[in-house]
């Protein structure tokens, strides 16, 4: 499954944050180094018209397609 998807970075705060808008709604991602590596921490607004498990599930794979990417492994 994919879609498309077009924002507009807001926020910058290299290498700590990424904040960005789409349409109305927003989503933040931080990133904050630990003991075991880096924890990647994402935020968004919800829409109204599909389900918030499924859109939160959307999100998380996104994260781990990112995570895969970074190890090297996609």
């Amino acid at each position: 499954m994919g879609f498309d998807f077009a924002g507009t970075y807001t926020l910058v705060d290299a290498p700590n944050r990424i904040v960005a808008t789409f349409g109305d709604r927003q989503m933040a991602v931080s990133f904050v180094e630990t003991a075991d590596g880096v924890a990647v921490t994402e935020e968004f607004d919800a829409e109204e018209e599909n389900d918030y498990d499924m859109q939160r599930a959307g999100w998380q794979a996104i994260l781990d397609s990112f995570k895969r990417h970074v190890e090297g492994l996609s």
